[in-house]
Parts: C-alpha cells; structure tokens; sequence
C-alpha cells in the first residue's frame, strides 16, 4: 500500500499515461490488488483490475460442489455490486474518473467471470476509471478510490462476518436456494413433466422493462389440483405444485389475464433464479426455447419442409436459405433450429406467432388452394410423437387448438383452473373448421457451416464483441439479437461474440450441433476465463445456452451452411 501511495504522489498531475506505472501487483495485508490493465485516457474503457484475498474464510460447504460454486460466485459478485454503490462516491473528474464496478448480475444465477472462489483465497474482477483531470493523473482522488474505498468494499463485500460484512446465513440461503431448483429442474424427465410451478410462486414483473417481481397486487400462484406434484428438494424439503406434463398444453384465457405471464415465467425456467424473485421454484426443461415469427431475420440452408412445402417456381424448402424471412418462414426456420440443436420443450405465444403459421381455417383452405404451409396446429402432435418434443403454447383466439391439446389451462384473474373436460365438451358442440392431419414428421436435416462465411476482419485487426445485451459485431458485421428471448445478460452475448469469434478464426466446416456442443464441453472443462482477451482479466462473460449460441450463429447474415453430405 505505501509503495503505491508513494508511485501515486510520484505521478501526480503528469500525463494520464503515468498510470501505467501502477500496473502489477501490490500487497494490502489482507487482500492483494492487482492492476491487469490501465486504460490510455479518461474516456476509454476503464482499468481491470483483480482484487485476491490471502484467504477463504467462508465454510467450504458454501461451495462444495459445481453447482454450489456457481451459486456462492453468484451471491459474492452480488454482495460487491451492492457495496461498491454504498460506499465509492463515483464520478470524480473527467471521463470516467471514480467509478468502481463488477460484472451486473441479472435475477437469474449463471457461472460468470467476474468472481473466482477457491479454498485459499476469493478473487473478484472489477474495473476502475482512474481519476483524471483533463487528460493528466489526479492523485488525490485515486488515493481515495484506490486505498479507502475499495479495501472498504473488500471488507464488507468478501469478508464473512463479524471481521466483515458477509452475513453467511443469507450466502447459505442464497446457495440452497440455487441448489434446489438445480435439483428439481433434475427430476422433471424422470416425471414425465417438461416445467414445474410451486404454490406461492410470484410471476409477474414489475414492469416491461425490469425483471424484478411486482411487490404490489401480485397474486401468488395456486395449482389445479388435477395438476399438483409433490416433490422432495435437498434443503427446503417437500414442495408443492403444477406440474406440466410432456405433450401439448394449451394455456388460454382472456386478455390481461396472465397466459404469456406464466409462458414467460416458463421461459426464465431454464435458469434458477436469486432468492426474493418470485420464480425460485419455477422450472423448465433446460433446453426450452422460446419460438415467435421475426419477420426480416436471414436464414442459411435449414430444412423447413416438414412445415412448408414447395415454394413458388419450384424451389425447394429442405435448404432455405433468404435474406429477409417472412413471419411464417422465420417462425418455422426458429423451430427447425431449435430442434437441430435438441430442444425437447417449444413455448410458443400466439400473440407473437405469425397467423397464417399457425392456423388456417376451411373458408381459406377453400380459397387458396396452393397453399405450401402447414399450419403448427398440423404439426404440434406429430412434433410430440415423432421427436419427443412437446409444447405449451398460449392462445386467446383460436379455438381449433383444443382439438389437438393433451390438457388445457384456463387463467382467469391470473389464477390457473383445469379445463381439458370443458374443452372436449366444446370441441363436441363446435366441430373443426378444417380437417386437421395427423402425420409423422421427419427431423430437419443436419447442416454444416462454413468459418470462411464469417469476416471478423475490422480494418487492421480482427474483431468480435458483444453491443449490449442484443447485438454482437463480427468484424464490420452486425447481428441482431433482439428476438432471443432467453438471453438473460450483457456477459452471455459478449461470451456468445468470443466463441464464435474463436470458432471463425479457426476456420473449417463444421456441424451445427457438432460446433455448438465442442465449443461448450470446452468451456465446461476449462471455464470461460480462456474466451477472454489476451490483456487483462475476462470478468464480463457469463455462460450462454447452446440454443442462444446456436441462434446468434443463424442470424449472421453473411452464413453459408447446407445439409450435411
């Protein structure tokens, strides 16, 4: 500490390029600071730095197995984040000078780099903006952020107590909580069940644009009892509630009554969620994905026959490829793709559903006669014969779905009721409007993509990076990430840019499924921190799914892939 106090007086009020002189490791008594990499000027992205302490004092039962460790990283990188807006005033000069930060954890719990626990000692990657003022050092204020504030957030954020400010009972729930809904996601198969909804569970979200629950006039839910499961986790013990099982489901009910609520609620499912969210113990099959239409996204070579035939002038739909999809070739590239890549659970909303993809009705079957569609109500039983693959889908409008549901929910006031009886009541009174089919339907075909189709050059240099939580760049390519529903972080689209950066640098052909499940054994043998850049610590990735990686790969633009030979 007194060398880099006497290194800061040194530096003082020189050019801002002085800073590098701190770069290394120095020694705080109780932790280890480490300076990765100092930024070049205020206005650029900010200095990485590690902070390592000389020991672990947590009970190592915190972290003793994968999923645990993951959890206890979880709640630590939390504690930091919140100890750093309590006690770093930020803003302090030009730039960025001032701001302390970790990784930003959303409401679910994913393996990130930010934090690193190990019995000897806890490390949490953070960046610093180096105070300035104009373009020169400021001493003074580094002082401050560097020898006050930040062994203060060590303290309080990675410390247990009473020497710190970690009050290990609340670690413990946070790593039980995690561990429960790891094991209960476990059990879904062998039950015959694709998700699974506990009493009491709180679904709905503050507002569009936070994921946090609604504090105020949320109903909890409540299980039909023609679907209450009991099951037994490891730490909470019995819990109870609605189990859905494998096939179709339909989930209906009037406007503003919860239907896409709880289908939401089912998508979030693949991940487990901090304790307080509400949807701690609402899971889904971990390869659940999300389907909707997305109308202008490129499609290379997917097979979509099994949905829609032959196409205008005799063109083939086995590889379909174009640069603007329309709603219902987009929506039926969505789900060939999630199947290429194993889903075993589509949710599919009709509100977000291209119409004429899903449903058509006997006066338009009359009318147009060349009609190379097959609606999803066609395909969504064969889907669950065939292949395995079951599916809730949410409709309000569309009443031929009863005849080809397995069971059906009915929301009202967001409380959930069995009404499979009453809709095969219905389905006796009002017979279909059009014949519906029951056919076997083939997988899609296998397809190989080319690493030469992706360009990562950017003038001199190569480049792949996350923008945000929906877009990466490729070099001068852009690819839009709008539409994937599930991607839950910032670290998982900038993890999803540098595997695919790596995968075209390598170059080669390769299998969809193949490249998808390589590049993810390798990140679960070796862990993220390979993924991150050559200078300094790689604290802003979180692990993504094979299906968002699988779907970010589809939309490159530039893709050439075809059926395997």
């Amino acid at each position: 500490m007194q060398h880099l106090r006497s290194t800061l007086d040194r530096i003082d009020r020189k050019g801002y390029g002085a800073y590098r002189d701190l770069s290394g490791s120095h020694d705080f008594r109780s932790f280890t600071l480490v300076v990765d990499r100092v930024q070049r000027d205020p206005f650029a992205p900010p200095s990485l730095i590690r902070v390592r302490t000389k020991e672990n004092r947590f009970d190592r039962d915190l972290f003793a197995n994968l999923v645990r460790r993951v959890a206890f990283e979880d709640f630590l990188t939390r504690s930091v984040e919140r100890e750093i807006r309590r006690v770093v005033h930020g803003d302090r000069g030009s730039g960025g000078s001032g701001r302390v930060e970790i990784q930003r954890a959303s409401q679910v719990v994913l393996p990130r780099t930010s934090m690193v626990v190990e019995p000897g000692y806890v490390e949490a990657r953070m960046a610093v903006g180096l105070p300035a003022r104009g373009r020169s050092v400021d001493a003074r204020a580094a002082r401050t952020v560097l020898l006050e504030e930040l062994p203060e957030v060590v303290r309080r954020g990675l410390i247990p107590a009473p020497e710190g400010g970690i009050v290990v009972e609340k670690a413990r729930l946070h790593v039980e909580t995690v561990e429960d809904a790891d094991h209960l996601r476990g059990l879904l198969s062998d039950l015959g069940l694709v998700a699974f909804v506990a009493e009491g569970a709180v679904l709905p979200r503050e507002s569009g644009a936070s994921d946090r629950p609604l504090e105020s006039g949320a109903i909890p839910f409540r299980s039909p009892e023609e679907y209450r499961a009991e099951v037994e986790l490891p730490n909470r013990g019995v819990v109870t509630g609605m189990g859905v099982p494998e096939g179709v489901t339909l989930v209906a009910g009037g406007g503003f009554h919860g239907k896409s609520t709880l289908l939401s609620a089912l998508s979030w499912g693949v991940y487990d969620h901090v304790p307080g969210d509400g949807r701690e113990l609402v899971v889904a099959r971990e390869d659940a994905v999300k389907v909707r239409a997305e109308d202008g996204r490129s499609v290379s070579g997917v097979d979509i026959s099994a949905m829609i035939g032959v196409l205008p002038g005799g063109r083939t739909t086995e590889d379909f490829s174009t640069p603007n999809a329309s709603g219902s070739t987009s929506q039926a590239a969505n789900i060939a793709e999630a199947i290429e890549v194993g889903t075993s659970l589509l949710l599919v909303d009709e509100d977000t559903s291209a119409t004429n993809f899903m449903i058509r009705d006997e006066r338009m079957r009359e009318l147009v006669r060349r009609e190379p569609i097959s609606p999803f109500i066609d395909f969504v039983r064969p889907l669950h014969r065939s292949l395995g693959v079951s599916t809730v889908v949410v409709v309000g409008g569309v009443g031929d779905y009863l005849d080809v549901a397995d069971r059906v929910i009915l929301l009202e006031e967001y409380s959930p009721s069995e009404a499979t009886a009453r809709s095969r009541e219905i389905t006796g009174k009002f017979p279909p409007r059009a014949p519906l089919t029951d056919r076997d339907v083939p997988p899609p075909r296998e397809r190989t993509i080319r690493a030469s189709s992706v360009d990562l050059r950017r003038g001199e240099r190569q480049s792949a990076r996350g923008r945000g939580l929906h877009a990466i760049e490729l070099g001068r390519e852009r690819v839009d990430l709008s539409y994937l529903e599930q991607l839950a972080e910032v670290g998982q689209t900038e993890a999803i840019a540098r595997i695919i950066g790596e995968w075209a640098a390598a170059g080669g052909i390769r299998g969809m499924g193949e490249l998808v499940r390589g590049a993810l054994a390798s990140v679960s043998e070796k862990g993220l921190d390979p993924l991150g850049s050559f200078q300094g610590h790689p604290g802003e990735m979180s692990l993504p799914r094979a299906q968002e990686l699988a779907a970010a790969i589809n939309r490159i633009r530039p893709l050439r892939a075809g059926p395997r030979m």
